[in-house]
């Protein structure tokens, strides 16, 4: 059996339904989709897709941190678009976290988002050694 741990910080926004944050597994982070809430009031952040993606990478993380690891151990992203015309201005933003350490990634436009924001980006990374 593998050791599993849930992982919570408040310095990204509560779950918002009955998931964890983060699950660490065998050496592995799995990072649930982190949205544009504000931690601390529960609100989405204001600002257009820039503004939202800056804090959905603060929310990443905060919680990658906490579970041991970091924007640099990401092996894998997956970046949800409510509408693929803000794709630019969102790579942009992703680019300035990532820089060279590039994951692999997904981006796909979806329907809707939760709390109808404009992203959503999950990751998978590994625990630092």
């Amino acid at each position: 059996m593998s050791d599993r741990t849930e992982v919570r910080t408040s310095l990204a926004p509560a779950a918002i339904g009955p998931y964890a944050q983060a699950v660490v597994a065998d050496g592995w982070i799995w990072v649930s989709g982190q949205i544009p809430l504000d931690p601390e009031t529960g609100k989405l952040v204001e600002g257009g897709i820039r503004a939202q993606t800056h804090r959905v990478f603060r929310s990443l993380e905060a919680v990658l941190e906490e579970a041991g690891g970091g924007l640099d151990t990401v092996v894998k992203a997956s970046v949800f678009l409510a509408d693929l015309s803000n794709f630019e201005a969102m790579n942009e933003v992703y680019a300035e976290y990532f820089g060279a350490s590039r994951p692999a990634r997904a981006c796909v436009e979806v329907a809707r988002l939760p709390r109808d924001v404009d992203v959503e980006i999950e990751v998978v990374a590994r625990v630092r050694s």
